[in-house]
């Protein structure tokens, strides 16, 4: 590949808007066009089966390698890969920043997809960093379980109550702890 064709592109938005789901349908299809993939995502995910794929809400999965820094990133690829596809990068440290960008300028395709917003509806971890130097970006939204319309937020539940704005940002989980909902439905706890 030359180093012109290198490019990033970011798939993002709420828990439940399909952002997995698209950035698996974007590997097969770079394997159809018989592009040598690689496929990595934080260690932090251990849902749906855990450890050796990705997996999205309706049970789509690839293969994938779990790593828990992006400086390991690196050293895993093969010397043939043209294309990286990295899920959950929300979890990820700043580095990630550096080691897409340099695999983008070595001439390889980028893929990253997470969520935009932790629960609290502000930009999570690298992803908005990445959306500014992306060559595409796709925002994904779900449907709000509020109101049915589009839901650009991720609601975190407290045994059925909202969070509160000062719970931990990180909590791996899915249907039993989170919601999708538009901006209007999105609710913080700010009592003591």
């Amino acid at each position: 590949m030359s180093p012109t064709a290198g490019r990033v592109e970011v798939i993002c938005g709420s828990m439940f808007s399909g952002k997995t789901e698209e950035l698996i349908r974007r590997v097969r299809r770079a394997v159809i066009a018989r592009k040598r993939v690689q496929v990595f995502k934080h260690s932090l995910d251990d849902r749906f089966g855990g450890s050796g794929r990705i997996s999205s809400h309706d049970d789509s999965h690839v293969t994938a390698v779990q790593i828990a820094n992006t400086d390991l990133l690196p050293g895993l690829l093969h010397p043939d890969t043209t294309v990286v596809a990295i899920d959950e990068a929300q979890f990820f440290d700043s580095d990630l920043l550096a080691t897409v960008e340099t695999l983008a300028n070595r001439g390889l395709r980028v893929m990253v997809a997470g969520l935009d917003t932790d629960f609290r509806g502000e930009p999570f971890g690298m992803i908005p960093v990445l959306m500014a130097v992306a060559e595409e970006v796709t925002k994904l939204n779900a449907i709000c379980t509020v109101c049915g319309e589009a839901a650009s937020r991720t609601q975190r539940l407290v045994n059925g109550k909202p969070a509160h704005v000062n719970d931990p940002v990180i909590l791996v989980g899915a249907s039993e702890s989170y919601e999708a909902r538009c901006r209007a439905h999105h609710e913080l706890r700010r009592d003591l």
